[in-house]
């Protein structure tokens, strides 16, 4: 299949350009001006950007097929501007073997979007070095409220060992059973204990979610990557007082001071990654007693369009958004063919209208959860998405079939973690 994209003005080489694209079998195939093919899609009007990725998902199905299905969850990502998730390993039941790998692996073929899959980290270095040559993207989130420090140690040096990348979920295991509200103690001391044990290893590390101004600066020129949550960046506290259960996740919000740090690690590069870790639970399961409620929030159809919003209004340039929800997870992640508007990549592409700015209303949302933290809030939702050049989504209605997301398989970290800035 070919066609081309008429009067495109698309993000290229770090900034916006007036380009025709050419697509040929899914990727494109020449960049430039008055190019020739036997159809074409215009837009006029629009500025074209590479497919968001979303490297911390949670699409839950097999045994909370209620919460989330890898439809609904990829419908969600692909109204939103997201091409490629990668799925994480807690789900009924967790993905830490070659049998609940594959299990996994059969109903993620519903998918819209592309996807990867990462595993957990039990069952010793046998099991772990047949996950990653069976294909798995990275370990983890490593739950270290979960772990003993020994284990802990024990499964970085067999992630390292075996060249791949471990994604931490920062929180302290004592701090947190110290305290349940988990304060901001709890991931500066897990940030301290991964730290120091990466000094005898040779493992990748990534850390998810990060929520504390301290937790940014122990990373700080450590060569470690890491990532921040719309939720930790649009809400705070005081959302949390006014929301209760519906504003509960882990990490905690934390306050005005912390988020504002979160904002400037994302403008000067010191963050690497924007996700949503989308965590999907029924309004029925979160309307209880907060200490009982499930933590987590859904977000990866919110995510580029409130950054979107954040362009507009200058809190962030394009190049930083592009940097952080598509190139940087591209070249973490070893996604060698997406997060860029370049010959050769997959034609994974955002059709957006700057102009068409409106409030976030979960009715017209995707995800089975059906509810939304960010209700009310501005955003830029895409016109038309993109994958491989065929379109999933388009004004509004999801046009992805089932199925035609896929997997990417052993796609593995790239050389050298330290993404561009």
């Amino acid at each position: 299949m070919e066609f081309a994209i008429k009067n495109a003005r698309i993000f290229f080489h770090k900034e916006i350009r007036s380009y025709d694209l050419l697509i040929k079998d899914g990727r494109i195939g020449e960049i430039g001006r008055d190019l020739k093919a036997d159809s074409t899609m215009d837009a006029r009007g629009l500025l074209i950007l590479p497919g968001g990725i979303d490297s911390h998902v949670h699409f839950r199905d097999m045994g909370e097929v209620h919460k989330e299905d890898w439809f609904t969850g990829s419908s969600a990502a692909a109204a939103g501007g997201v091409t490629t998730v990668i799925e994480h390993p807690n789900t009924v039941p967790p993905t830490t073997t070659v049998a609940s790998l594959k299990k996994k692996l059969e109903v993620a073929k519903r998918s819209v979007v592309d996807y990867g899959i990462n595993a957990g980290v039990t069952g010793g270095y046998e099991n772990l070095t047949r996950l990653w040559k069976d294909g798995v993207t990275a370990f983890g989130e490593i739950f270290m409220d979960d772990l003993e420090d020994g284990d802990i140690f024990e499964a970085l040096k067999i992630v390292g060992d075996i060249g791949a990348t471990a994604c931490i979920h920062a929180e302290d295991r004592e701090a947190v059973l110290e305290d349940s509200t988990r304060p901001k103690i709890c991931e500066i001391r897990a940030i301290e204990t991964v730290l120091k044990m990466r000094k005898s290893l040779g493992v990748k590390l990534h850390v998810c979610h990060l929520s504390t101004k301290r937790g940014l600066e122990l990373l700080k020129g450590k060569n470690v990557t890491k990532e921040v949550t719309p939720h930790h960046l649009f809400l705070s506290e005081d959302d949390f007082k006014k929301a209760g259960p519906f504003a509960k996740m882990n990490p905690p919000l934390r306050n005005e001071s912390d988020k504002a740090f979160l904002w400037q690690g994302i403008r000067d590069g010191t963050i690497d990654i924007l996700a949503s870790d989308h965590a999907p639970h029924t309004i029925e399961e979160k309307s209880v007693d907060i200490l009982d409620a499930p933590s987590g929030v859904p977000g990866v159809e919110t995510m580029i369009p409130l950054m979107l919003s954040s362009v507009k209004k200058d809190q962030i340039s394009l190049e930083r958004l592009v940097t952080l929800a598509s190139h940087n997870p591209a070249r973490i992640f070893g996604l060698t063919r997406k997060g860029a508007i370049e010959i050769g990549k997959d034609a994974d592409l955002i059709f957006v209208n700057m102009k068409a700015e409106k409030k976030i209303k979960s009715d017209k949302l995707h995800s089975k959860s059906c509810w939304t933290p960010f209700e009310g809030r501005n955003a830029i939702f895409p016109d038309k998405v993109l994958l491989r050049g065929g379109v999933v989504f388009e004004d509004g209605v999801e046009q992805g079939k089932a199925g035609y997301g896929n997997f990417l398989s052993g796609a593995g970290p790239c050389e050298g973690i330290e993404p561009q800035s």
